[in-house]
């Protein structure tokens, strides 16, 4: 069974365009999400899903020096794009990950893909249920199921929204399983933090995930109990606490 991350990224961002090369403590911002993925125990590869506007040329061309395969498609089909990047590098399993993401914890990556394995369930996911922050997003689905969503969505907005039609079903085609965050942390400062925005959408968000890059100490990978514990302890929250969601794309 290959398990295949598709990390989505494009330039063309509508509220901060270019936010997946923003630096963070001089490192590119995808290559923070790709080498955080890469840590990952489950993942046995990793692909950066693109467009192929000239525009994200440079995401092509910077993909592979981070260490992830590259796959490139219509910038309006987001759904197409995740599908051609998984059925391209022969995935079994396929975790999406999204390219604002530069806090992933790679231990969350891993309890959805167990998750997903252990129940069998045909999708796997933190967000069913919220009790990490935004930005902690992981969504993982076995493959064949994945080519029925394929299939089925035909819609603009389907097309759009790569799980939209797992997260809608009524019908009860597919079987869904969730992970809570006292499945994946023991501190209690680390349970249900869906107050918590640390994805990188707007300004305010970039400011604050800058101040957590450049406080903390770390050699490869920051971890998550430690950007969590500076937030609450200097206030943060109030940087982007009054920043909205965006649909899910």
């Amino acid at each position: 069974m290959k398990t295949v991350a598709v990390i989505q990224a494009r330039m063309g961002s509508s509220r901060l365009p270019g936010k997946v090369m923003l630096p963070l403590d001089c490192v590119h911002n995808l290559e923070r999400v790709v080498s955080r993925v890469l840590a990952a125990k489950t993942i046995d590869e990793v692909v950066v899903a693109t467009t192929t506007h000239a525009r994200d040329d440079i995401i092509a061309q910077c993909a592979p020096r981070f260490g992830a395969a590259v796959s490139r498609g219509d910038e309006q089909d987001v759904l197409g794009r995740m599908y051609e990047a998984a059925c391209s590098h022969d995935a079994d399993i396929v975790v999406r990950i999204t390219g604002d993401c530069p806090l992933i914890p790679p231990e969350c990556a891993d309890a959805v893909v167990e998750k997903l394995q252990e129940t069998g369930a045909d999708y796997a996911s933190n967000i069913v249920e919220r009790t990490f922050p935004r930005g902690f997003d992981v969504e993982a689905f076995t493959m064949d199921s994945f080519e029925r969503v394929e299939y089925h969505s035909t819609e603009p907005h389907q097309r759009e929204h790569v799980t939209q039609l797992y997260l809608n079903d009524d019908t009860g085609e597919f079987v869904l399983a969730n992970i809570s965050s006292h499945e994946v942390y023991e501190k209690d400062s680390m349970q249900d933090r869906s107050d918590l925005r640390l994805t990188l959408d707007e300004a305010k968000d970039y400011e604050l995930l800058r101040i957590v890059y450049d406080s903390v100490e770390f050699e490869e990978i920051l971890d998550v109990e430690e950007a969590v514990s500076l937030i609450d302890e200097k206030g943060l929250t109030e940087i982007n606490g009054d920043v909205g969601q965006k649909p899910t794309r």
